[in-house]
């Protein structure tokens, strides 16, 4: 069972890594390609391009300078400790134990604008390009494009190689969308979270994607390894809605406080 999630846009390259175990993405030349054309823009394409104030602007003109198909201590920092959203908050990866570490590197992937694929402890050089962006590149008219089959096919090689062949898709749909369903060939399942608010349930964005860190969280803590077991995930309040539920959409709701 494989586990695909988002990137977050913010970062933290200020705290060490609790592990000096890392790996390398496996699409470095891919991700260098990219970096070689947004060096080309000027601040305010980058603004433009990425909806960006000029400070954030000036950050990742900097940050895509420096970039290097060297991965060092120094320059990176493995992924899943480097990313800092509301994902990341319910995973809470920095309190992983090596031997969590190590399942979580086996079971977890990020998708990613800039590196296509991540392994948790994949070295990560700072970056902002969502998968979104409609970035023109030699291959076509957005990231998408660039990426083509390549994400899919990575993760179908990686899911060959696991005893229960099942995507389980934390992330969200705009990232969602650099994989292809009908050439992945296994079956796709996708939890959905939803609160109660004034008596009703419904999807609130930011409980929703700290609910996707907290059922990898989940994931990695009972070594769960098939897809029906999901629906004992109980973390912060979260129960199994069976008659809302199918098998590729589960359906976990909180009540309200």
């Amino acid at each position: 069972m494989l586990i695909v999630l988002s990137p977050a846009k913010s970062l933290d390259y200020e705290n060490p890594p609790t592990t000096d175990k890392h790996t390398l993405p496996i699409f470095i030349n891919e991700s260098a390609k990219l970096v070689t054309d947004l060096k080309k823009l000027s601040l305010q394409e980058v603004a433009e391009l990425m909806d960006l104030s000029d400070k954030l602007a000036a950050l990742n003109v900097a940050r895509f300078g420096d970039w290097s198909k060297k991965f060092t201590a120094k320059n990176s920092k493995q992924a899943i400790l480097a990313f800092n959203g509301d994902v990341y908050e319910g995973l809470d990866a920095p309190s992983l134990n090596a031997k969590a570490l190590d399942y979580t590197q086996e079971h977890v992937r990020v998708l990613s604008g800039l590196y296509g694929v991540l392994k948790p402890l994949d070295l990560m050089q700072p970056y902002r390009l969502e998968m979104g962006t409609s970035f023109k590149n030699t291959v076509g008219k957005d990231l998408y494009a660039f990426w083509g089959d390549k994400i899919t096919l990575a993760l179908k090689e990686e899911l060959e190689k696991h005893k229960s062949k099942t995507l389980i898709n934390l992330a969200s749909d705009e990232y969602f969308k650099s994989v292809k369903a009908d050439k992945l060939g296994f079956p796709i399942v996708a939890p959905v979270f939803q609160d109660e608010k004034a008596g009703k349930y419904k999807i609130v964005s930011f409980y929703a994607k700290r609910a996707r860190g907290l059922m990898t969280r989940f994931i990695i803590d009972n070594k769960i390894d098939k897809a029906a077991d999901l629906k004992d995930f109980d973390y912060e309040g979260y129960k199994f809605a069976p008659k809302e539920s199918t098998d590729a959409k589960p359906v976990f709701r909180r009540k309200e406080q």
